[in-house]
């Protein structure tokens, strides 16, 4: 036993890699047998992670020794790297055509989500501009809450809330995407350009999209991606000053 935990420690990245895979195949399974599809696989494999995340210490798992290769694995690098490889899939003329749409989508989903976030805020005591921003910031997306925090100064319990915020959101998008696509038409690379905008979380829109249509996916994680720029940009500097503003 001993052999085998110093062999999974020292090839860590790749124990964790198993680790997800086998995480993955369960909760795919659990979506296909147990919830009829009427949850996506990825939304039952991101509750398991978050559950398995609370036996772990400040960092989760990877506190453990034997799955520190997850530290490495859920970094900043390779999670970055992914998002850029499932944007690349995307027709370029495709995006062009939802033109004037895509912008708007984009500004609105980034206004419209760190407001409610804000209300949100203020309505649980939160009173000042930082406190309220940093939350605000993370009703868009759990990267750009942590990144405004930091930029202004929040302290740990508002860091912390903002990323569950977005966490929240993440779950919620990805649940709901295939339940209401037919709903709102979204079964074209437009509309789906358009809806990644709105919504701008990158993995929750990747993976409702994925459950709702494979070749969606590229079209709305690279309005995602361009969403958590564009908060990461306006969050800290322009609607910090607003909020501080009006507080």
């Amino acid at each position: 036993m001993d052999l085998i935990e110093k062999l999974l420690i020292k090839n860590g990245l790749l124990f964790a890699f198993l680790l997800v895979g086998i995480i993955m195949a369960i909760s795919a399974y659990l979506s296909n047998k147990v919830f009829r599809r009427k949850i996506p696989g990825v939304a039952v494999a991101i509750f398991t992670g978050l559950a398995l995340a609370t036996f772990g210490g400040k960092k989760g798992l990877s506190d453990i020794p034997l799955f520190s290769g997850l530290a490495l694995m859920g970094g900043s690098m390779l999670r970055d790297f992914s998002v850029v490889a499932t944007a690349m899939g995307a027709d370029l003329n495709k995006i062009k055509n939802a033109g004037l749409a895509g912008i708007i989508s984009l500004f609105l989903g980034v206004f419209v989500a760190f407001f409610i976030g804000v209300i949100i805020a203020y309505l649980m005591g939160y009173t000042d501009a930082v406190s309220l921003t940093t939350i605000g910031a993370g009703a868009c997306t759990y990267i750009v809450g942590p990144v405004t925090g930091g930029a202004l100064g929040a302290s740990s319990e508002v860091l912390a809330i903002s990323i569950a915020a977005g966490v929240i959101k993440t779950l919620v998008v990805t649940i709901a995407t295939p339940l209401v696509a037919p709903m709102i038409q979204l079964n074209s690379p437009n509309a789906a350009v358009v809806f990644g905008g709105l919504m701008g979380t990158t993995s929750g829109v990747a993976a409702g999209l994925a459950a709702t249509d494979p070749e969606l996916v590229p079209y709305g994680a690279m309005t995602a991606t361009f969403y958590t720029g564009l908060g990461c940009l306006l969050c800290p500097s322009l609607l910090y000053f607003m909020v501080q503003f009006f507080v």
